[in-house]
């Protein structure tokens, strides 16, 4: 593991419980009291390496792109931080082999989730934090996404849609439904109606496709919610 990341533990404790998530530390500590269990398992960890990528990478979009508007800016930083991102270069880090889980989360594919990933990702960028400092976790960020920065752009970024389902865990509610609810005009030439509906919430969207009208639904739907983020909606031109 240190390998891949190119830094070498101190303390190679904080390496171990990076990388073990609560299911392996429920099955290995069976009469451990909660705390004893949150004290080996990494979601702690993920919740400082979550802060760490947000501020490298805010910091290197604002480097990157002198130029741009802070809705163009935050746009990028929610797709370079998104759940997928970080599976993504969790899967070519191979990172899915060093996990500690527990028997049930091995039957059902946990090396291969997405949100598993992304978290133990986020768990070793804490983890060389604290083990080294901020200037070792920001190399390590920088390095590891490498490519995402010179590939993000805000047009690119775009993806109202899981935008707005992350918006909606984050607020501990379950993703968004979408159903179309009519379509108009002749068959080359239609125009589809789509409706979000989320715990508290409803709005609708159209476009000539229904992916299109899906991702107008959410852009309206995020919205409703508050999250424009200055300047989010005018992006999508």
């Amino acid at each position: 593991m240190e390998s891949v990341l190119c830094h070498s533990f101190k303390e190679a404790a904080l390496l171990e419980r990076a990388v073990t998530h609560r299911s392996w530390a429920y099955e290995n500590l069976p009469d451990g009291a909660e705390e004893d269990v949150r004290k080996i398992q990494n979601e702690s960890l993920e919740f400082v390496g979550d802060s760490v990528l947000g501020l490298v990478v805010a910091e290197q979009l604002y480097l990157r792109n002198p130029g741009a508007s802070e809705g163009d800016l935050t746009l990028m930083k929610h797709y370079l931080v998104s759940t997928g991102t970080l599976a993504k270069l969790a899967v070519e880090l191979g990172l899915g082999e060093f996990i500690r889980i527990g028997r049930g989360e091995e039957k059902t594919g946990g090396r291969r989730k997405n949100a598993l990933l992304a978290n133990t990702l986020e768990a070793l960028i804490g983890a060389v934090f604290f083990d080294a400092g901020y200037a070792a976790a920001q190399d390590l960020i920088v390095r590891i996404f490498a490519n995402e920065f010179v590939a993000a752009t805000p047009k690119a970024s775009i993806d109202y849609k899981t935008l707005l389902q992350e918006t909606l865990q984050a607020d501990k509610l379950s993703a968004p439904v979408y159903s179309v609810i009519k379509t108009d005009g002749p068959p080359h030439q239609r125009t589809f109606f789509v409706e979000a509906v989320w715990q508290g919430g409803k709005v609708g969207g159209t476009g000539g496709s229904i992916k299109s009208a899906e991702m107008m639904a959410a852009s309206e739907a995020l919205k409703q919610l508050g999250h424009e983020k200055g300047g989010l909606a005018k992006t999508k031109d």
